[in-house]
C-alpha cells in the first residue's frame, strides 16, 4: 500500500468487481492504542457523501461502510448530501457532534480545491476536521463520443485550437477534479474549451453519450462499463500511469503533456475534536479493510488504487495538493459559477 499517491507506484488488484457485498473480517481496530474507543461503534454511524449517489466518491464510500459495519460490528450507513461543489456534505461533518458516529468521505475537488475557489466556507478547511486516512485515488479518462469522428488526443486538441472557446467539456460540477482537471490540461496545452457543469458524474458522463459537450474527464468508475460497450471513445488517461484496466489508452503525459497528473483521491474525515482513539481505531481498520483480497478486486475493477494511508500522512499531502491546484486556479482565475 502506498500512503504518498505522488512518489510511489500504485498497488493495482487482478481481480474481477462481483459487487459490494458482506465478506468475514478479522476483528478490526483491537489493542491497546484503541482501549479508550472500547465498545466503538455502539449505535448507527453515518457516512456523509457530498455529492449525488453514483460516481467515484460514492463508490468507495458504499464499500467501506460495508466493510467497517463487519469488521467493526457495527452499522455505517452513506448519507449523500449534494451542494455547492461538495461544500454542503463537506461542511456537515465539521459541524457535527466529534464523537465518531458522523464520518464523512470527500474528494480532492472538496478538500483540496474548494478553499481557493470560494470566498468563504462554512467551515474551517485547515482546523474542522481530523483526518482518518486517504483511502484510495482514481484517474479519469478523458473521453468523447464514439460517433465524435475524434480519435485522439491530437485530434481533439486539433479541433480545439480551430474552433478556440467552441468546444465544451462536461463536469460533475464546477470545482470538482472534473472540472479543475481538464483545466490542467487546456493550461497546458494553450486551448480553449467551453465547460459545462453537471451535478454528478452520471449527469455528466450522460451529456458526453447525448453529445451535449463535446467531451468529458471521466472517473475511472463510471467510465469503463461505457467504453467497453462502446458508447464513449477514451482518448488519454490522467493518471501517471496506464490503467490495467484499459492499457491501450495512453497517458497525457504520453500525448505531449510532460509532467501531467490529475487523480480524485478519497479523503476520510471525522469532525475535529473526535477522540484520538476513535480515530486511530478507523484509520487501523480502514487500512486492514483495504488490503483484503475482496476489497482490492472490487477497487482492482474499477482502476481504483489503494492508498491507505495513515491521519499523520494526510495533512503533508493535503497541504500538497492545495498547493498544486491552487496556484492553476489562480493563474486561470476560475471561480465558482
Amino acid at each position: 500500500m502506498r500512503e504518498d499517491p505522488t512518489k510511489a507506484a500504485p498497488m493495482r488488484r487482478r481481480a474481477l468487481l462481483a459487487g459490494i457485498g458482506a465478506v468475514a473480517l478479522p476483528a478490526l481496530g483491537t489493542g491497546g492504542a484503541h482501549a479508550q474507543a472500547q465498545g466503538y461503534p455502539n449505535r448507527t454511524v453515518t457516512i456523509i457523501v457530498p455529492f449525488a449517489p453514483g460516481g467515484s466518491t460514492d463508490f468507495v464510500a458504499r464499500l467501506m461502510a460495508q466493510y467497517l459495519s463487519t469488521g467493526l460490528n457495527g452499522n455505517f450507513v452513506v448519507d449523500n448530501r449534494a451542494g455547492g461543489g461538495g461544500t454542503v456534505g463537506h461542511g456537515a461533518v465539521a459541524r457535527a457532534r466529534p464523537d465518531g458516529y458522523t464520518l464523512g468521505v470527500s474528494p480532492t475537488g472538496t478538500f483540496a480545491l474548494a478553499p481557493f475557489l470560494f470566498d468563504k466556507l462554512p467551515y474551517d478547511s485547515d482546523h474542522g476536521f481530523a483526518p482518518i486516512s486517504l483511502l484510495a485515488g482514481n484517474a479519469m479518462f478523458v473521453c468523447v463520443h464514439s460517433s465524435s469522428g475524434i480519435n485522439t488526443y491530437a485530434e481533439l486538441i486539433a479541433a480545439a485550437k480551430a474552433q478556440p472557446g467552441k468546444l465544451t467539456y462536461a463536469s460533475a460540477g464546477a470545482g470538482t477534479i472534473a472540472h479543475l482537471a481538464p483545466e490542467l490540461m487546456l493550461d497546458m496545452s494553450g486551448t480553449q474549451m467551453l465547460h459545462v457543469a453537471y451535478r454528478s458524474g452520471g449527469l455528466q458522463v450522460q451529456a458526453v453519450i447525448a453529445k451535449e459537450t463535446t467531451m468529458g474527464f471521466i472517473d475511472t468508475v463510471t467510465a469503463i462499463p461505457y467504453i467497453q460497450s462502446g458508447d464513449l471513445r477514451a482518448l488519454a488517461v490522467t493518471s501517471v500511469g496506464r490503467s490495467p484496466q484499459m492499457p491501450e489508452v495512453p497517458t497525457l503525459a504520453e500525448c505531449g503533456l510532460t509532467g501531467y497528473r490529475a487523480t480524485n483521491d478519497f479523503g476520510f474525515f471525522a469532525p475535529a475534536g473526535t477522540p484520538p482513539a476513535i480515530v486511530a481505531q478507523l484509520s487501523d481498520a480502514a487500512r486492514k479493510i483495504l488490503a483484503t483480497p475482496e476489497v482490492k478486486a472490487r477497487l482492482d475493477a474499477a482502476s481504483i488504487d489503494i492508498y491507505a494511508g495513515t491521519s499523520e500522512a494526510f495533512p503533508p499531502y493535503q497541504a500538497e495538493e492545495a498547493r498544486r491546484w491552487g496556484d492553476l486556479i489562480r493563474r486561470r482565475n476560475i471561480k465558482m459559477e
